[in-house]
Formats: C-alpha cells, sequence, structure tokens
C-alpha cells in the first residue's frame, strides 16, 4: 500500500555482500521507519467492526485481542477460521471512563465472544510491535448484537419446540423438597434458606444445594453440570418437586452467562419445574424466559415457594371446613330423619302388627284346614287298613307258619342222629368234633358216638 523505500534505498548484488552490510539498517531504524510511515498515512480515528476473542485488565489497562471471521463462519457458529486479527489497548485514564458507560448501557462487562465497535487509531512501538489504541466505544453497537443473539437464540428455541416446554409443567401441589442451584457462599442462598424457615405458616422445606458458579464464562457449563446432578440424585433417591436458580449480590453486569443456547436448551427440557431468581427487575434473561417461573431476587422465589405451599394449606383447610360443614347437616339432617321414623315407628308398628295377626290368622286357619284334612285322609286309610288287617295276618301267619315247616325240615334233614344211623362216627376231642389229626397229640382222650353209644378211646399214634 505504501512505498516506504525506493529501489535504490536497498540493491543487494550477490556479488557484494559488504555493500549490502553497509547499506542495511538495523532493526530499531526499520521499525522507526514503520513508525512513521503509520503515524503519518494513518494520523486520524477509525471506528472498527470487530469481536474480542481475549480481554483483561493489568494494572488499570484494558487489553482486548479482536478478530474476524467470514460470514459464513458467522452463520455456522461452529469450527470458525479468522480471516483479520489485531492487538488493542485501552489506557488507564480512557478505559476508567469508558468502562461504566459500557456496563450501565449493555448491562455487562466486555467479554470474549462480544462484538463491538470501537474508535481507534494507529499505535506502533518499535519494541512492542503494532496495537491499536482504543478511544471510544459505542455500547449502542454491542447492545444491537447482543439483541439479536438473544433473538437468534429464542428463535431457534422456539423452532425446536422448547420454548414453551417449562410453562407446561405442574408445579407439585406439596411443593417441599427444593434442589437450589447457587454459589454455596453467596448471601442470596442464605437469605433464601432464611426466608424458607421462618415463614409465617410454620410450613417446612427440604432444600438442599447444587454448589454452581454464577457469574463469569463458566456459568453455562456449571449450571448444566448441577441439572445433570440435581437429576441423578433424583433418580437414585427421590425426585424432587422443583428446582430453583438463585444469584444473589452480584452485579447486573454479570448475568451474560445466563443468555445461552446451551442453557437455556437445558432448562427448558429439565423434567422439574424450575424457578430463577437471579436478577433484578428490568433485566430478564433467556433462562428466565425459559424457565417455569421468573421472580427478580433469591427471596422473591423463597416468598413464591411459600407463597404455593400455603395457597395449599388455605384448600385444605377449606376443603377441611368444608367437609365438617357437610357432615355437620348430613348429620342433622340424618338425626331429623331418625326422629321423624321415630314418631312413625308406633303407628308402623301397629299397622304391621295388625297385618301380622291376620296374617298369622290365615297362616293358623290354613294350618287347621289343612290338619283336619289329613287327619280325615289318615283316619279314612287307618280303616281301610283295619279292614285288610285280619286277611293280611291270616296271610303273614301262613307264609311264616310254611317257612318254619320248612325249616323244621331242613333241620330234621341236618340231624347228626341220622348220619350215625346211616352208620357214621362223629369223633369229639374235650366236647367238640375233631376234623383234623393235627390237632391230635400222643395220650390224648377222644370219644367216637355211634348210633347206639360212644367209645372212649386214648391216642397211640396218629396218621395222615
Amino acid at each position: 500500500m505504501f512505498d516506504l523505500f525506493s529501489d535504490n534505498d536497498f540493491q543487494v548484488d550477490a556479488n557484494s555482500s559488504s555493500e549490502g552490510a553497509e547499506n542495511a539498517l538495523t532493526l530499531y531504524e526499520l521499525n522507526s521507519l514503520v513508525r512513521e510511515v503509520l503515524e503519518t498515512t494513518l494520523s486520524k480515528d477509525y471506528w472498527v467492526e470487530a469481536e474480542l476473542s481475549e480481554v483483561r485488565e493489568s494494572k488499570g489497562h484494558c487489553y482486548m485481542e479482536l478478530v474476524q471471521f467470514s460470514s459464513a463462519d458467522e452463520r455456522k457458529r461452529g469450527a470458525r477460521t479468522p480471516i483479520a486479527r489485531a492487538s488493542a489497548k485501552c489506557w488507564q485514564r480512557t478505559w476508567m471512563q469508558l468502562r461504566p458507560r459500557f456496563e450501565r448501557v449493555t448491562g455487562q462487562p466486555l467479554h470474549a465472544g462480544m462484538k463491538v465497535l470501537l474508535r481507534v487509531h494507529v499505535n506502533f512501538h518499535e519494541a512492542f510491535g503494532f496495537a491499536w489504541i482504543v478511544n471510544d466505544i459505542d455500547p449502542t453497537y454491542t447492545m444491537g448484537d447482543m439483541a439479536r443473539r438473544r433473538q437468534e437464540i429464542i428463535r431457534q428455541l422456539k423452532e425446536e419446540g422448547v420454548f414453551d416446554m417449562q410453562r407446561e409443567l405442574q408445579l407439585p401441589m406439596f411443593c417441599q423438597r427444593i434442589a437450589v442451584i447457587s454459589s454455596a457462599t453467596a448471601a442470596g442462598y442464605g437469605d433464601f434458606c432464611n426466608q424458607l424457615s421462618d415463614n409465617e405458616f410454620g410450613l417446612k422445606f427440604q432444600v438442599e444445594l447444587f454448589p454452581a458458579i454464577m457469574q463469569g464464562e463458566q456459568v453455562e457449563e456449571s449450571i448444566i453440570d448441577a441439572l445433570n446432578r440435581i437429576y441423578q440424585v433424583g433418580e437414585e433417591t427421590s425426585p424432587f418437586d422443583c428446582v430453583v436458580i438463585i444469584r444473589g449480590g452480584g452485579a447486573t453486569a454479570d448475568l451474560s452467562g445466563f443468555d445461552t443456547l446451551a442453557l437455556a436448551e437445558n432448562v427448558a427440557q429439565f423434567p422439574l419445574s424450575v424457578i430463577t431468581g437471579i436478577g433484578h427487575e428490568r433485566d430478564e434473561s433467556v433462562l428466565d424466559m425459559v424457565a417455569h417461573t421468573r421472580v427478580k431476587t433469591p427471596t422473591a422465589a423463597a416468598a413464591f415457594l411459600i407463597d404455593h405451599l400455603a395457597e395449599v394449606l388455605t384448600l385444605i383447610n377449606d376443603c377441611q371446613d368444608a367437609i365438617t360443614t357437610y357432615v355437620s347437616r348430613r348429620m342433622q339432617m340424618e338425626q331429623m330423619r331418625l326422629q321423624q321414623l321415630a314418631e312413625k315407628i308406633p303407628v308402623l308398628f301397629s299397622l304391621v302388627k295388625t297385618r301380622q295377626t291376620a296374617r298369622l290368622d290365615r297362616i293358623f286357619a290354613a294350618m287347621a284346614s289343612l290338619a283336619s284334612q289329613k287327619l280325615a285322609t289318615v283316619k279314612t286309610h287307618l280303616v281301610e287298613l283295619n279292614a285288610q288287617l285280619p286277611s293280611l295276618v291270616e296271610r303273614r301267619l301262613l307264609r311264616e307258619q310254611h317257612r318254619l315247616d320248612m325249616l323244621g325240615q331242613r333241620l330234621k334233614n341236618l340231624d347228626p342222629e341220622l348220619l350215625l344211623r346211616r352208620g357214621y362216627s362223629i369223633t369229639l376231642k374235650n366236647g367238640r368234633a375233631l376234623r383234623n389229626t393235627d390237632d391230635l397229640q400222643q395220650g390224648d382222650m377222644i370219644e367216637t358216638r355211634l348210633a347206639n353209644g360212644s367209645v372212649i378211646s386214648e391216642v397211640k399214634k396218629t396218621k395222615k
């Protein structure tokens, strides 16, 4: 762009190195020439658009690394390749004026990844090299970029269908087991716990803290990790009723960590209701937008939970009163009904008695008639049997006499005397008929009966 040296200033001859050494410049001289050219050619201030890749403060000065990516990389927001880089510095006197104004307007400090519009002038130092010196920062440009990025995140969340998922969840009626994401040392966490424990209704809450970083560049990763731990604890033991994300005592400028896509997606799709109390009244982050309920401060989050449970308590008390009133009225009605029935009982009893007496009379008359008919039938049957009895007795006697004659004849045929007269004999031992020689022993006395007498014998020997 600029001809710093003419062609005659340095003519290097390969055959004359000594002449080249005589014409050579020192590095300081060369850098001085560069500084003079830059200061002469770029003597005015320039407004430049860039993205901050690094921001740091040292001894009151602000040091920035500027970068520019291609438009295609901007659309992808993935692996990006810079097409330009430069260093910038803002000296302490200027920085002390620019920083409060920038943070007041944007609500955030300068941080990596932020797009800025800087007014700069060139600076080249022989020992430290090239840098742009920042004279001014336009916060409205950054505000516009932040708004564009926020709207892009909101648009993407809506396209994914997760923007309103938290508001579709139902906060449990008895919301008492609370998982809190906060810094363990934050004053807001202590205020939150004190508010819950000292509530005027005497309601009891169980609070478990999941510590997280609540400001700076690690906010997103830290809160997502805390959400994962809450989900894991709920799976292993009993689930929590809701999650509260609170940040107390921080500056409004520290809210940038809550405006990220990954954090919003995790909160929007979390299975428990998420309540946020991370900002001030006029500040609403993307995290607030996707949460189930957004309140201003940690104490407001505690008040919300207390009011919710108090409403449930009021509902229970109202239901208890309604049940008591209903039961009381029903008991009065039943008592009146019983009293009316008691008054009707004598009349009803008299009516029932008359009806039952008439019924018994009918039953007795029917029984008497049936008994009379039965007696007449039995009497007739007895008369018939009495008339038939002589002939029946006579026939039965004849039949029994004939059976006795037959038994007598059979008995005669079985008389042992007949067998003895036919030549048979009966041998007795001890008065009993002897049938087997095994019952005899030598020396036994036996009796043999014949038709005309008996013989006494002594057993000498037995044979089979």
